[in-house]
């Protein structure tokens, strides 16, 4: 029979090699927080967070308002989320995913980031996309194509390149990425928002002086997450998930 010590030191073998099990990881010392009133909510409050290894979560500015999916948030797929009972999220749902996420790079019409900004980034050109055809093999993945004079008939509908002020920045949430879950979910970013009142097709979107503030704020050594859960789900989890302790989230519209 095993002993107890056994029993104990196999159980660790089973935890991943660094980080939490669930919710926001060792190595993650940025945080995004977001909150919704409930599942269905549109508007919704983003804040930031930063710690010292092993230290204690601290607010670096006061929550701003954003806006979420136009048919509210559904859990998503990435750190913590993917386990949970409930509405799950799906392509063209209009949803945005909820659980933690790590934050990928950050894609631009520009040829630099704004002042004060130190984070991968890739400039848009004309040959590049982000596939959302459920069929494909890249599905969920930025590509090039080889020819953008001569593009095959789904770049239209996949390019990222176009006149539209609200693709300027586009910060990737990792959301169904490790690996692509066909119909699960993609194209999930942070970027501009349309208007006060415009939700998204399930991307987390905000006044751009807020999202430059938080491009120039982020750091690649510093693994940053985002966390977005409905407010009743927020009160049971942060703690288990290791997210900052809740605060009065108020929803601004």
């Amino acid at each position: 029979m095993r002993t107890i010590r056994q029993w104990m030191l196999g159980a660790l073998l089973l935890l991943p090699s660094s980080g939490y099990a669930i919710g926001v990881p060792d190595e993650c010392t940025q945080l995004i927080v977001g909150i919704a009133p409930d599942w269905n909510s549109i508007h919704g409050n983003l804040q930031l967070f930063q710690r010292a290894a092993g230290g204690k979560w601290e607010p670096v500015a006061p929550a701003f308002p954003v806006l979420f999916g136009k048919t509210g948030l559904a859990w998503g797929s990435g750190l913590a989320g993917q386990n949970e009972n409930g509405l799950r999220k799906t392509e063209r749902d209009g949803r945005a995913p909820a659980g933690v996420f790590s934050m990928g790079k950050i894609y631009t019409y520009d040829a630099q980031l704004p002042a004060g900004a130190d984070y991968p980034f890739h400039q848009v050109t004309t040959a590049d996309a982000w596939v959302d055809d459920v069929k494909s093999p890249d599905y969920n993945r930025f590509v090039t194509i080889p020819d953008p004079a001569n593009p095959p008939p789904w770049f239209a509908k996949q390019k990222m390149r176009h006149n539209d002020f609200a693709y300027r920045w586009l910060l990737e949430v990792r959301h169904n990425s490790d690996p692509p879950v066909p119909g699960a979910g993609s194209a999930i970013f942070f970027h501009i928002r349309r208007g006060v009142n415009r939700p998204t097709a399930g991307c987390t979107t905000m006044a751009e002086p807020e999202l430059v503030k938080i491009i120039t704020w982020m750091r690649a050594a510093r693994h940053p997450c985002y966390a977005l859960l409905p407010s009743p789900e927020y009160d049971q989890k942060w703690q288990s998930w290791h997210l900052p302790q809740p605060e009065s989230w108020k929803v601004e519209h």
